[in-house]
């Protein structure tokens, strides 16, 4: 372990060694196979945990930590790729949270 100094912060170094070590390429391209698929859904679109989950089943992800998709929904949406369309209430946590699904133009191409 090193020794943290008096005043230094840590988690920033952290925290920017990790992002650099996903490949956001290929976590878009999972997560839009994953919306792009007709599934028996608790309501239309899909919500950060969902498709978490979702990645962790298929093998994608080590667990299903909502933290590996929602970064990438939000970097899709400021693409104008997914976008908010609602909430509802997560079946996982019960909290009410944004259900995402394809822009338009998106889900024509899938």
């Amino acid at each position: 372990m090193i020794e943290r100094r008096p005043g230094e912060i840590t988690t920033l170094e952290t925290r920017a060694a990790a992002n650099e070590e996903v490949d956001r390429n290929l976590r878009y391209k999972q997560i839009l196979e994953i919306m792009g698929r007709d599934k028996d859904l608790p309501f239309p679109g899909w919500t950060a945990k969902g498709l978490a989950v979702e990645m962790n089943r298929l093998g994608y992800t080590p667990t299903d930590e909502r933290n590996f998709a929602a970064p990438r929904l939000t970097e899709l949406g400021k693409r104008g790729i997914v976008e908010p369309i609602g909430k509802a209430t997560c079946p996982y946590t019960g909290r009410r949270v944004t259900v995402w699904g394809l822009c338009e133009r998106e889900g024509a191409k899938t």
